[in-house]
């Protein structure tokens, strides 16, 4: 299975905990990688994704992000098509840069589309046409639940 975990998903461990919301998705993204790291599953990472953990201003959660990416199987590198299919996301009122992380997750034909954006899961839940499945980081864990 290949996972996509947009920018914010994959630094939900490094948020305050004292939501319970905040601290069940960091644990259900700690899960998520590890899974990753032992080959049950396959992280994808972008250009996309490398471009916004670089505009992190805080140092920490900028290292920690490259090295989560790092550990990535797949890579997908921006080109004309995964422009436009963000274009198409753009005009249902999806954000530019969500656009093209969704984009990059149908690109490299991920099964599955994290975010902890409650907005964006929304938005891209109802997006035509889509072929990744988009769900918050506690659906993703349930998903992998012996």
């Amino acid at each position: 299975m290949k996972i996509y975990l947009d920018a914010c998903s994959l630094q939900r461990p490094l948020d305050n905990k004292n939501q319970i919301r905040v601290a069940l998705e960091a644990e259900a993204i700690l899960g998520i990688l590890a899974l990753c790291e032992t080959g049950e599953l396959e992280l994808i990472s972008s250009e996309v994704l490398v471009f916004e953990i670089d505009r992190t201003p805080q140092l920490s959660r900028r290292e920690y992000g490259r090295e989560v990416l790092a550990k990535a199987k797949a890579f997908v590198s921006l080109r004309d098509s995964l422009e436009q299919r963000a274009r198409t996301f753009t005009v249902a009122g999806v954000k530019p840069l969500d656009a093209l992380h969704l984009a990059s997750a149908e690109e490299a034909q991920a099964d599955y589309f994290c975010t902890c954006d409650d907005r964006f899961l929304k938005k891209a839940r109802n997006l035509p046409d889509l072929k990744t499945k988009v769900v918050s980081p506690v659906e993703l864990a349930e998903e992998f639940e012996p």
